[in-house]
């Protein structure tokens, strides 16, 4: 396969460093075809989100079974829902899609500048009928927290927290280090049977808005070429570590990445 088809779900952001912009542009620099449901619009910048206007879940439903029924699609990343209806509205189309097909979630709970974008009643939603149905998903230490409902202060009790999530029906979680201090980034990979550590050096940065996008975008990428879960994480890991040290200096807050710069990078076929 030289085209893998990939379906972004999520918010837009109208500065471009998260959400289906940050999708659109990973899945394409790393040869991916980008195809989108938008959950939401945003009117935001690096510092803050000023307004957000969800769309109407019925239309997302459509979009998504559309897309699936017509172009196919090879994996699917999911980000930002914001509402339990969306959340229905999402596993209802993707029910009604292929049996195996490998699905990203990266559960979207607040904005880079802390704005909340998924309620209590939304989080039980998503935990409990989309997480069993996806084959990775996404959370950073804080969010790894309030889903697990466990403190998540060290990396011991990441892992702890994520084997609460695969106990709940998740096939595998990846806590993501970056919120942690030190050197080195330190993600782990947690399955019902497995802990894998993945191991980078920390970048000094500001500019790190849309990472967790982009890291979910390029393992859904290496996914949708058929390469193993650990491989994919592997390669998006890369690809994040190079786009953030090609950060453009735009914005006076959490800047966005410089996706385009990776462009030398690809995963390769499995």
């Amino acid at each position: 396969m030289t085209l893998p088809r990939i379906l972004a779900i999520g918010g837009s952001d109208s500065g471009g460093g998260a959400g289906i912009e940050a999708d659109i542009k990973t899945i394409t620099v790393l040869g991916g075809y980008a195809m989108t449901a938008i959950t939401a619009v945003t009117a935001q910048d690096t510092m803050s989100i000023q307004a957000l206007a969800p769309v109407p879940p019925h239309v997302v439903n459509l979009a998504i079974r559309m897309v699936i029924a017509d172009l196919g699609v090879d994996a699917v990343k999911i980000g930002m829902l914001g509402s339990t209806s969306m959340v229905d509205a999402v596993v209802g189309a993707l029910a009604r899609g292929p049996d195996v097909l490998p699905i990203v979630l990266d559960p979207v709970l607040a904005s880079t500048s802390g704005t909340a974008l998924l309620d209590e009643t939304a989080t039980t939603a998503m935990l409990r009928d989309l997480m069993p149905i996806v084959a990775l998903i996404t959370p950073n230490r804080h969010e790894a927290a309030t889903l697990a409902g466990v403190p998540v202060a060290t990396h011991a009790e990441a892992i702890v927290a994520a084997r609460i999530l695969c106990e709940r029906g998740a096939r595998a979680v990846l806590v993501k280090g970056g919120h942690f201090e030190g050197n080195d980034v330190v993600d782990h990979l947690v399955t019902r049977d497995l802990v894998t550590s993945f191991r980078k050096s920390r970048i000094e940065t500001r500019h790190t808005h849309g990472t967790g996008c982009t890291l979910a975008s390029a393992v859904a990428v290496g996914l949708g070429c058929g390469l193993s879960l650990s491989d994919a994480i592997g390669c998006a890991q890369d690809f994040l570590q190079k786009a953030l040290r090609a950060a453009p200096g735009f914005g006076a807050g959490h800047g966005p990445m410089g996706h385009a710069a990776a462009m030398k990078l690809s995963i390769p076929p499995a």
